[in-house]
């Protein structure tokens, strides 16, 4: 597979080369591709954790778990207006 870097895309690894941190164009590639896998990892676990917590929440509101709205807002306010500088 032949790929053709865009101009932005050849400054930032000839960027990357510059810091003596890798040895050829590649090694700078692979790295990029590591962070991207590592991230879209990172990513769909943090869906699938969100996923859960949510389904908690769910069933805790459907067993007369939570709070009211409104006393939630009057909490935060309450804590806002503690911590303003006086």
């Amino acid at each position: 597979m032949n790929i053709q870097l865009q101009p932005k895309q050849e400054e930032f690894v000839q960027k990357q080369l510059n810091t003596g941190k890798f040895d050829s164009p590649e090694q700078v590639i692979n790295a990029s591709f590591q962070v991207l896998e590592n991230f879209q990892d990172d990513y769909w676990q943090w869906v699938d954790e969100t996923r859960q917590k949510i389904d908690v929440a769910i069933q805790e509101l459907d067993n007369g778990g939570g709070l009211d709205g409104e006393t939630v807002i009057n909490d935060l306010l309450a804590k806002f207006a503690m911590a303003q500088p006086k």
